[in-house]
């Protein structure tokens, strides 16, 4: 008895019906409504040799006869692009005929041993062949084994109950060459889940009939209502068994190979890899003619900027580097910086070629330019060894333009860890671009420079760069100690060791040299969030009421905003209070207006979302330093998604007022630090000494300094599917950002009132692509979303009394959020089956309800506002 795999009787040919049907659509829709197609056949198996050592070895021949293609879903006549259209016509007449030339199995112990076919075909047909090929692979015993079909080298568990065997292939284990790539971060990137089991019913031990399906599933992991499938179904049955031809005679299975036909080959049963070829598109700079128009600084934040933003890098991916240059070279210098996004986010080698080739960082002109490719680079969603090598060697030559001399450090630590997240550690240009930041930092002579290396180091997060930080942030220069301090902040906690914390406590409590606020508070920021012990907490909470009256008010409302929104560290603080009891009233009933505080902005089944603002006075009604954070996480992982930061210093001249202690002999300065997405970006000056605050005060108009503006590319996701059957899909998602803030400072002597206005407006739009194309018909799947919102931030003070009004509001405008699936079947000639849906939805305008102590003082700034409007006389 045969007992290892199927066997073929002598005579005979085995008539089959075998059909493949693939299915294209959401998850939780019905495969009666999905896109798709259905390739059918008759399939004849007859025996050809049989191993006279070995019952176990034998040569099959199978040949495809009768092949249509028709419709996986019925349509109406006049809907279906394949009714009415002979098979030769929709697949043509070569591709048909090398289909039905006959494969030979070397079949041993039910495994496929070798596979025969004729080496000229096309790759497509033959890979149709081995998904065939590969259903007739099975074993009788039940076990686990690693197993090489179609799908390449598997780990297969099979099931064996009497006539009935279930083969369960694992496809996450599967080795074939892939290619594609995935989100740097798991927030922004798309989750899989994949199936695949077929069942096998044997009578008279051969194949009776066989059932294969197989899933894969696709979620955003932002919002998993976006999402899609795809399912492949093969089905083979046994229709009829008629007398066939006799066996062939011969000791060795290769000499009956040679005696049927001499051009027959062994080919490897894995899938080669097919590229559809793209009929009909257009090239790249008739592309850019169409969609240009969306691109101008005006509509950045309209949601069809950041649609014709993705399908430029499409396009761009598959262009040649004298493609690139053609538009680059062409264009104006109003839409240039948003061409440059698109080039520098496609990631290729040929677009990376064509922005160095074109940029010249010896010229100050292109200075922009320059900028938006550098920041491009930052957000990079899969950036490679290349990108930070080009990058490097820039920074060694000559860069014309100071600002871009150190945003070009800047960004290499950016991509540095990145590379370092990926396991790119040890690569030799990360090594060299380390050893260059590292290096240099601990040989600079000029606090710019200083400067420049640690923002670098803000970015790179490297654990050997701890104790250069922890130097530099006992500093006595403030702003030096400030990105210090700010760069150990945005290390994992991990890295946050008793030697930091040491630091960090000599900083708050000063107790080698005195701090400014800034970076005191920095300092008990990194304490509190870094598991605190009971000491640390207590000797913070002994220090209020001892620190400046604005910075006490500050402190205060940091660990209040601890206890109201649970951080990690509120057992303890909520236990030393407890212990405190006696302390407590004098110490903590403090006025002031500075303030900390966090809450909810979303808070949905797959992401949340949260903002963090906190803002600090001088002890004369001078804003010293505002700070909103907006963090998105999940279950697994969280995003640094913005940070804007507004310093000044020095202001109090202008209303003659007293300095701080420690504070009297800070020069005049303004500026806005902003992290977006992780990567923090060069700082911006409003104004550096007391003659340019002047001059800036006189003609001020109040006009916003524009921060950031620009197309960020944010999900990017692509992966080549092969399908058991034989068929080729991807599945391709990119989320895009087109992004415009602002921020500004404005003085009024006259009401003595200062406004600060940081102004976030931007638009979202997130499309997966689904497809699943047979080069003759195509089925596929898009489903898209669109948002465009904008995010206000104003901070009224007014300084004519003590303690300050301070009034602070965050609103979020109406915003639409819009929707669509389409789903559609075509053929190369243009003939297509669409069908689409679309929802639209308005979100409400949100203010955020900073805390109650704020809402009572903005009554306060608005009705006294409204009452110094009237007496102008």
């Amino acid at each position: 008895g045969h007992t290892t795999g199927p066997s073929l009787n002598n005579d005979k040919i085995y008539k089959f019906a075998y059909s493949s049907e693939v299915f294209v659509d959401q998850v939780k829709a019905s495969l009666e409504r999905s896109a798709g197609f259905r390739i059918s056949s008759g399939v004849d198996v007859n025996l050809l040799w049989r191993n006279p050592d070995n019952d176990d070895d034998q040569l099959i021949k199978i040949t495809i006869r009768d092949v249509q293609v028709e419709n996986v879903n019925e349509h109406s006549d006049t809907k279906s692009i394949l009714k009415g259209r002979s098979t030769e016509k929709i697949i043509g007449k070569n591709y048909l005929e090398a289909l039905q030339r006959p494969i030979v199995l070397q079949l041993t112990r039910g495994k496929v041993k070798s596979f025969y076919s004729y080496q000229n075909e096309p790759g497509f047909v033959q890979n149709l062949k081995r998904g065939l090929a590969s259903l007739f692979q099975l074993q009788m015993h039940s076990g686990a084994v690693r197993e090489v079909d179609v799908s390449g080298e598997c780990n297969v568990t099979y099931q064996v109950r009497q006539d009935q065997v279930t083969k369960i292939k694992d496809l996450d284990s599967c080795e074939i060459e892939k290619t594609g790539f995935t989100s740097p971060n798991q927030i922004l990137d798309v989750s899989t889940k994949v199936t695949s089991a077929t069942i096998y019913v044997l009578e008279d031990s051969f194949i009776k009939s066989i059932k294969a399906e197989e899933n894969y599933v696709f979620f955003l992991n932002s919002r998993r209502q976006t999402n899609a499938k795809i399912v492949s179904k093969q089905r083979l049955e046994l229709k009829s068994v008629h007398a066939g031809p006799g066996l062939v005679a011969a000791k060795q299975a290769d000499r009956v190979i040679q005696t049927l036909d001499s051009r027959y080959t062994a080919l490897p049963l894995v899938a080669e890899t097919v590229l559809a070829e793209c009929r009909k598109c257009p090239s790249l700079s008739e592309h850019w003619q169409s969609i240009k128009k969306h691109f101008h600084p005006e509509n950045l934040s309209k949601a069809e900027a950041t649609r014709s933003f993705l399908s430029l890098i499409q396009n761009l991916r598959k262009a040649t580097k004298e493609e690139i240059l053609q538009i680059l070279k062409s264009e104006n210098n109003e839409l240039l910086p948003q061409l440059v996004d698109a080039v520098t986010s496609a990631q290729t080698p040929a677009s990376l070629e064509a922005m160095l080739e074109f940029l010249d960082f010896k010229n100050t002109k292109s200075a922009l330019l320059q900028e938006r490719f550098l920041y491009a680079c930052g957000f990079a969603s899969h950036p490679n060894e290349m990108l930070l090598k080009s990058l490097t060697t820039k920074f060694q030559g000559e860069i014309a333009n100071e600002e871009i001399r150190e945003t070009v450090v800047i960004i290499m630590g950016a991509l540095i860890r990145k590379l370092c997240d990926r396991d790119g550690c040890k690569l030799p240009a990360v090594v060299e671009a380390k050893k260059l930041i590292l290096g240099r930092l601990e040989r600079a002579k000029k606090g710019d420079n200083v400067k420049m290396y640690l923002l670098a180091l803000k970015n790179a997060r490297l654990p050997e760069a701890i104790p250069l930080l922890l130097k530099y942030a006992e500093s006595e220069d403030g702003a030096i100690s400030s990105i210090a301090t700010t760069a150990l902040q945005r290390y994992d906690v991990s890295f946050i060791t008793k030697e930091v914390k040491k630091t960090m406590n000599r900083i708050y409590h000063q107790s080698r040299r005195v701090h400014e606020k800034s970076v005191r508070t920095t300092a008990a920021a990194v304490i509190l969030n870094s598991n605190p012990s009971y000491m640390e907490v207590k000797n913070i909470l002994l220090s209020i009421g001892e620190l400046p009256l604005e910075m006490n008010k500050y402190m205060l409302s940091v660990i209040q905003d601890i206890i109201h929104f649970e951080m990690p560290a509120s057992k303890t603080v909520r236990k030393v209070l407890k212990d405190m009891r006696a302390h407590n009233y004098e110490r903590f009933a403090r006025t002031g207006s500075s303030s900390a505080y966090s809450g909810y902005m979303t808070r949905g089944p797959d992401i949340s979302s949260t903002y963090g603002l906190d803002i600090l006075y001088s002890g004369s009604g001078i804003l010293r330093r505002s700070n909103l954070n907006i963090h998105i996480f999940n279950r697994n992982a969280q995003l640094h998604a913005s940070q804007v930061v507004i310093e000044a210093q020095g202001l109090e001249t202008i209303i003659a007022a007293t300095p701080d202690e420690g504070e009297e002999n800070l020069d005049s300065f303004a500026g806005m630090s902003a992290i977006l997405f992780d990567v923090q970006l060069r700082p911006v000056t409003f104004f550096q000494g007391y003659g340019d605050l002047m001059s800036k005060m006189l003609s001020a108009t109040g006009d916003p300094i524009n921060v950031v503006k620009g197309l960020i590319l944010l999900t990017d996701y692509s992966q080549a599917i092969q399908l058991q059957s034989g068929l080729r899909a991807s599945a391709e998602f990119q989320g895009g950002l087109s992004i415009d803030i602002s921020g500004g400072m404005e003085f009024s002597l006259w009401y003595r009132e200062s406004k600060t206005n940081v102004k976030n407006r931007g638009a979202m739009f997130t499309a997966g692509n689904i497809v699943v194309d047979s080069l003759f018909v195509k089925a596929g799947m898009e489903t898209s979303l669109e948002i465009e919102t904008t995010l206000d931030f104003i901070s009224t003070v007014q300084f004519s009394q003590y303690p300050f009004l301070v009034c602070m509001q965050m609103d979020r405008v109406e915003s639409p959020f819009r929707r669509y699936v389409t789903k559609y079947e075509s053929l190369p000639s243009g003939r297509r089956f669409t069908s689409r849906k679309a929802k639209v939805e308005l979100l409400a305008g949100s203010e955020y309800p900073l805390h109650q102590e704020n809402s009572n003082m903005c009554r306060k700034v608005f009705s006294t506002e409204s009452d110094s409007s009237s007496n102008w006389f």
